[in-house]
């Protein structure tokens, strides 16, 4: 049963990551770079290592990512006066301009798959599936430093 769970939230991710990567292709984003774009314009001016937080990716992957949306135009990279080695990520105006259309995109998506949740039912999966992050989060940084869990 366990094993399901995972399963089924691996299917909703890919599948839900297949439609938008469809959808955005018309605005040149592919590959999840919506992710990337949807946080840096939710906090306008985050260092890398906070988004690679927020998003759960590996360093190198979010290079790329990051690469491309600032190749793109979507967003620019500035030094941080505080400290020359972080470069803080904002979006640019055709940034914020896409923005909206994922958002929107992004409610449509939840209310599909949320049709026929009660709102209680709601607030229990939310609160199910933070706790789940949480669980797995304290794992996931362990990993990323370079370490081996015991099965």
């Amino acid at each position: 049963m366990k094993i399901e769970i995972l399963r089924e939230i691996g299917m909703i991710a890919r599948a839900l990551d297949s439609i938008s990567n469809i959808e955005f292709k018309d605005y040149d984003l592919t590959k999840g770079q919506y992710l990337y774009l949807v946080r840096i314009c939710e906090n306008p001016g985050i260092i890398m290592e906070k988004l690679i937080d927020l998003i759960k990716v590996d360093r190198a992957t979010a290079a790329r990512a990051i690469k491309k949306l600032e190749k793109k135009g979507f967003i620019e990279k500035k030094f941080d006066e505080h400290n020359k080695k972080n470069k803080k990520l904002f979006p640019t105006g055709s940034g914020k301009n896409i923005y909206p259309f994922i958002i929107r995109e992004n409610e449509y998506s939840n209310n599909i798959a949320l049709k026929n949740f009660s709102e209680k039912e709601t607030e229990l999966l939310t609160d199910l599936l933070q706790r789940m992050r949480k669980n797995i989060d304290n794992d996931w940084k362990y990993v990323k430093k370079g370490n081996k869990r015991s099965y």
